[in-house]
């Protein structure tokens, strides 16, 4: 659940004492000093507006929030890098000389995969690495495979330490670039520009918008938001009419994914404004239509996720809700006003518990619901 605070000010995360804990490990890994020592804070994302549409070019909505990932590190002696993590055994261990090869066989990647990754994407784009990194890396236990991007986080977190350790000067959009290398080409999936941008170039307090086309930034202020655009060339307009007339033609199933798709566009356009507005009861609208429409028109949702979904719905204080993700697995999130966060949070446990007992006991019971906050983007501390 996200409890949206107002603009300024700075996110709460990572706190001192969570980064005071991975300095003391690259510390202990390094035998460096702790003052010596940064970290990469790449947050975890949702989008609030924007279901199943990135992959077709369309326009989203975004959020970082105060959970993620964080990587500590110091500059090697030499070219080699050395890492240890807070949720797998083992030390890592290669050079950023090593030419790194792309995964043939996705059931191979593992948590190494993705610092590989980065120097691949790297060596790829033509930047110069002469240093590797001794580091520590750890995620927010119990929310891998959450719908929330950690995958991304990681892969960000990797490039932006490296970078900082060869004196690299890389923007926003070309580690956006570089990110999706990791995925695409290093990693063989199929994963677009959405989480990427979400984690780099979101600030805390505000709403990202982004069109999913291009990756040319610009600000725009509304009231107390700043707005920040990933536009594009446009492809002439599409009029309701014709889009009607495609759709009476479609096969059932298809006319129900374009229905989604045209109506989800509309819905990101309404939902950013009402926030610019401040108008956040019409915004949770908006996201509680999005998520009815991924499951009826898209017919995305597990069992077991239109069941939280429905849950969430009914509680106290929530004003809308949705599957993070794709919804087979995962988690659902709701926006909630902050004076009813904890209500929220204990109806939803109990109810939900009640709906699923045996998927319950299997999550750790200080993970099972999440108040979280908006949170900023990915940084070097």
């Amino acid at each position: 659940m996200v409890a949206p605070g107002g603009g300024g000010g700075a996110s709460s995360w990572p706190s001192e004492g969570e980064l005071d804990v991975v300095r003391q490990k690259v510390v202990e890994i390094s035998g460096r000093v702790a003052g010596e020592v940064r970290v990469v804070a790449c947050p975890y994302r949702i989008c609030p507006l924007g279901a199943h549409v990135d992959h077709q070019g369309g326009t989203v909505t975004a959020m970082t929030i105060n959970y993620g990932v964080l990587l500590g590190f110091v500059a090697s002696d030499d070219a080699e890098i050395s890492l240890q993590s807070g949720q797998f055994e083992g030390v890592i261990r290669f050079r950023v000389d090593d030419l790194q090869k792309p995964i043939e066989n996705p059931e191979n990647i593992n948590w190494e995969s993705y610092a590989r990754g980065a120097v691949y994407a790297l060596q790829n784009f033509g930047y110069d690495l002469k240093k590797g990194i001794i580091g520590y890396i750890s995620g927010a236990k119990g929310l891998d495979s959450s719908g929330l991007s950690s995958s991304a986080a990681v892969g960000i977190a990797y490039l932006m330490a490296l970078e900082n350790v060869n004196d690299l000067v890389v923007s926003p959009v070309d580690n956006i670039q570089l990110d999706k290398s990791i995925e695409n080409k290093y990693l063989g999936l199929e994963n677009g520009i959405l989480d990427p941008s979400a984690i780099l170039l979101s600030r805390y307090g505000y709403l990202t918008f982004m069109d999913c086309k291009g990756c040319n930034i610009t600000y725009r202020r509304s009231v107390d938001i700043i707005r920040e655009f990933l536009s594009a060339k446009r492809l002439p307009a599409v009029k309701m009419h014709q889009v009607f007339f495609v759709m009476c033609i479609l096969e059932e199933n298809l006319a129900r994914r374009a229905e989604h798709y045209f109506s989800e566009t509309k819905r990101v356009v309404k939902g950013r404004d009402a926030w610019a507005r401040g108008d956040l009861h019409e915004f949770g609208q908006l996201i509680s239509a999005s998520g009815r429409s991924s499951i009826l028109n898209y017919e995305c949702g597990s069992k077991e996720m239109i069941q939280l979904y429905e849950i969430l719905l009914k509680a106290p204080g929530v004003l809308g809700a949705r599957f993070s993700g794709a919804g087979f697995r995962g988690c659902c999130l709701a926006i909630v006003e902050s004076g009813h966060a904890e209500e929220a949070a204990a109806f939803v446990r109990v109810e939900y518990e009640k709906a699923q007992p045996e998927l319950v006991s299997k999550i750790q019971p200080d993970r099972r619901v999440l108040v979280c906050q908006p949170g900023d983007g990915a940084r070097v501390i």
